[in-house]
């Protein structure tokens, strides 16, 4: 016969077991919602990651043909005034500009050789403009094997030419500075300019608007910055952008 005690203890088992039961499934019912949550936002990052890559290497395809038009068309312009000679090396410089770009695939490049590149931009056009044209490039050389998106400066330095250069006789001054301030990168590009020019040239989205998308696809959650000044008398141009060596953000 039961006595009492174990008559309550077994009631409150046969009560408690049937909660107990309940709250582990839906324990287990919760934490199974949860890890559900947790996948779908992990595919959900990893998508998102992906539709970034895709869209950043779409803004720097379309960066590549603007700047192979308006550099074929500068070499063209040598052929209407018959200066073989000048014609030649810039043909032999922009054969240089091609290998160079066509030995890597990456999505990003070291300082050094977006200015290797933007180098032989500027001997085609000082080709062009002969004396007319007179460029500076200051480079801290704590920043050279850092990263730095494909045509950043080299899309400053055409704008230079397209926006001033092109449309005005007259001297044609030119200075690309690179710098690490903290733990930032700073680009700038200043010009002479002969007039106020009213708009950011964004050439479609191919100019100063592709290159603050990039960045901010390079660099998410970062501080990023593309900004242009500009007078009647000067024009300038900056990027600001995280300082990271090439080794850690490509890996190797």
């Amino acid at each position: 016969m039961l006595t009492i005690e174990p008559f309550s203890i077994y009631i409150m088992i046969c009560v408690l077991a049937p909660l107990l039961g309940a709250f582990t499934l839906l324990f287990l019912f919760i934490f199974e919602k949860r890890i559900d949550l947790l996948e779908q936002h992990t595919r959900e990052i990893a998508l998102e990651r992906e539709l970034q890559t895709a869209l950043y290497n779409q803004l720097n395809s379309e960066i590549q043909p603007h700047f192979f038009f308006n550099t074929l068309n500068s070499i063209l312009s040598l052929a209407r005034l018959d200066r073989k000679t000048e014609l030649i090396r810039s043909i032999e410089t922009l054969s240089k500009l091609l290998k160079f770009k066509y030995q890597t695939n990456n999505s990003v490049i070291t300082i050094e050789d977006e200015l290797t590149y933007t180098g032989y931009y500027l001997e085609i056009q000082k080709t062009r403009f002969r004396d007319r044209l007179q460029f500076q490039i200051t480079t801290d050389p704590n920043v050279k094997q850092a990263v730095i998106i494909p045509f950043l400066i080299q899309t400053f330095v055409e704008n230079a030419f397209k926006h001033a250069f092109e449309k005005h006789i007259g001297d044609a001054s030119l200075k690309i500075d690179v710098k690490k301030i903290e733990k930032e990168v700073h680009v700038t590009v200043w010009n002479n300019s002969f007039e106020s020019q009213v708009e950011i040239p964004t050439e479609g989205g191919l100019g100063l608007e592709n290159i603050a998308k990039r960045l901010e696809l390079l660099f998410p959650n970062e501080y990023t910055k593309v900004d242009f000044k500009n007078s009647v008398n000067e024009t300038t141009v900056l990027a600001i952008f995280p300082f990271v060596i090439k080794s850690d953000k490509l890996g190797g």
